[in-house]
């Protein structure tokens, strides 16, 4: 290891700044914030760098560097394009065994700037030691996609409770336990989310008496329309953390793999009349699990809130005071249309969209057709492939135009989508000869036609 990684407290201390450029008001930028009295020496400042200055504080002494501007600082940074004056700021820092970085020239420097992850208070710093800066920032974005901002509240909370549990739990490694335990917990999402009060009450009863049962909490995920890079962020790291995952048949493998190893996976999939587990049965297992202290995730297809039935499964847990999220996803419609290169709205062609219940009843749709009649207007049908043909003869029926351009995407996100298109006329005969099977959605309406100059995924054939 060539580098120690450390923090250093700056708040207040003096630091010297030599250069006024782009790269300068970069370092200048990071130094006030993190408290810095930060004076810059340069002939000249960019105009951002003066403006930063003059909103943020800190002192410009508009000449060439000086060796006695090392005398009382804490830190130098060198970050100008003169190669002799960067070296000259480094070796004058040497001789006084102070810290130094020259940007980009981790040969004249005793210390380096990480890229860095903030989430105020914690912070995360990743290094290449000098030989790949972009790696490291490519590192750097990869970690921020798993460490939400609402860590940095967290982390506040837990510096705010440290002293009452240290003087509740004495003991280092029970108190070690007992953190481990509740900030991967509910107690943990309940203050990710902003219920910070409510979390503050619930330590307060764990401490009070520890063998209390802990109270588990449902969380009600939209996994997406397929694709597992379409998963929210918070919707990934609730996954990492649940005891129990219940997933359905829309969602994908590659999600299910993304729960933590040891949670225990149940599959409660539908599809038309072949239900796994019944609707009710389904809604007691999700209180039953939750009373018995395990963090929940109900994982559905899509949205849980569009057509996913998800207002069935929370009202339970609501009458029976179970704490639950619901963390929105992308649904099919959204998700389908974008990889078909199908805009559900558009100035030339469609001014509204409308979501419809496309399943059957019996041997019938139960829709006002007449509601479904704008040209203007983009139709998307959910679960509508059994009861395409009706959905079609019913719109031609109640008079919208049999050429009305018609699109069925199979699969939609995933890599083996399929797009079908054809007309209200001609889509029962496509779907006929083609034979797609479920998840697929049904899109009607003039955006259709722009599905050939605007697709990028999968099959992109003309309309």
């Amino acid at each position: 290891m060539e580098y120690l990684p450390l923090f250093l407290r700056l708040r207040g201390a003096p630091v010297l700044l030599v250069g006024g450029g782009t790269v300068a008001t970069r370092k200048a930028r990071l130094l006030l914030r993190a408290g810095a009295a930060l004076t810059v020496v340069a002939p000249r400042l960019c105009a951002e760098l003066e403006a930063l200055l003059a909103e943020e504080g800190g002192e410009w002494q508009q000449r060439e560097y000086d060796p006695e501007d090392i005398r009382a600082c804490r830190l130098a940074v060198a970050a100008t394009s003169d190669a002799a004056v960067n070296a000259a700021v480094s070796r004058d820092a040497h001789a006084r065994d102070l810290p130094v970085n020259v940007v980009d020239d981790p040969g004249l420097s005793s210390v380096i700037f990480p890229s860095i992850v903030d989430r105020d208070p914690l912070l995360i710093g990743i290094s290449s030691s000098g030989q790949s800066p972009v790696l490291a920032r490519i590192l750097r974005r990869r970690i921020e996609s798993l460490v939400p901002a609402a860590y940095g509240r967290l982390a506040r909370f837990a510096g705010r409770m440290r002293e009452r549990v240290k003087s509740a739990i004495p003991e280092d490694t029970p108190r070690r336990l007992f953190w481990e335990e509740h900030l991967e917990g509910a107690l943990a999402e309940q203050v990710m989310a902003g219920r910070e009060a409510e979390a503050e009450e619930a330590l307060e009863r764990h401490l009070e008496d520890t063998a209390a049962l802990h109270r588990g909490e449902v969380y009600l995920v939209g996994a997406g329309p397929g694709d597992p890079d379409l998963l929210t962020f918070k919707a990934a790291r609730l996954l990492q953390g649940a005891d129990v995952v219940l997933y359905d048949r829309l969602v994908s493998p590659a999600i299910v793999d993304m729960a933590r190893r040891d949670a225990e996976r149940i599959y409660v999939g539908k599809r038309r009349a072949d239900h796994t587990m019944p609707q009710a049965e389904l809604n007691q297992l999700l209180l039953e699990l939750a009373r018995s202290g395990k963090r929940v995730i109900r994982l559905k297809g899509g949205d849980p809130f569009i057509f996913g039935r998800g207002g069935e499964e929370i009202e339970l847990l609501a009458r029976h005071g179970i704490p639950f999220q619901v963390v929105p996803g992308i649904t099919a419609a959204n998700g389908a249309a974008c990889y078909a290169g199908i805009p559900l709205t558009h100035r030339d062609h469609a001014q509204s969209v409308r979501f419809v219940a496309g399943y059957l009843k019996g041997d019938s749709v139960e829709h006002d057709w007449t509601q479904f009649l704008s040209p203007t207007e983009t139709l998307v049908f959910y679960m509508g492939l059994v009861g395409l043909d009706v959905i079609c003869a019913e719109l031609v029926g109640a008079g919208r135009d049999p050429d009305t351009p018609a699109a069925l995407v199979e699969r939609g996100t995933l890599e083996q989508q399929r797009v079908l298109t054809g007309t209200l006329a001609t889509m029962p005969a496509v779907v006929e000869a083609e034979r797609p099977s479920a998840p697929t959605l049904l899109i009607i309406g003039d955006v259709v036609r722009l599905h050939g100059d605007l697709a990028w995924f999968g099959d992109a054939p003309g309309f």
